[in-house]
């Protein structure tokens, strides 16, 4: 019988390919860093405050206005997001599938936290 191969563990400042887009594109934003730990995962920072990243279930997570969250909620768009202790967050939200519109989101996101 054949071994499944064991996923090798990303290092703590590796990228996931479908969000380094986001990286890329917001990284070189004034007071833009990316790493650290926010709800156990490597994002996106302004200021030392996450906007966004990639969730531990691989969803891509931004931070948004709540009126915003509920809208792309409501869209179908996305969900609340939880950080797995089963409290939905109402300014966060997660979406999985296509990064096509991650960038902007991010960019929504950078423009709410960051002031």
């Amino acid at each position: 019988m054949k071994k499944k191969a064991t996923p090798k563990p990303k290092a703590a400042n590796e990228v996931d390919p479908r969000f380094a887009p986001v990286v890329r594109a917001l990284s070189r934003e004034r007071d833009v860093t990316y790493g650290g730990k926010g709800f156990g995962s490597s994002g996106l920072k302004v200021k030392g405050k996450l906007f966004a990243m990639m969730s531990s279930k691989g969803n891509f997570v931004a931070k948004l206005p709540k009126t915003r969250v509920t809208e792309l909620v409501q869209q179908g768009k996305g969900e609340y997001f939880d950080p797995g202790h089963g409290r939905l967050m109402t300014e966060w939200v997660s979406l999985a599938g296509s990064p096509a519109s991650w960038v902007d989101l991010a960019k929504e996101a950078l423009r709410f936290v960051g002031g």
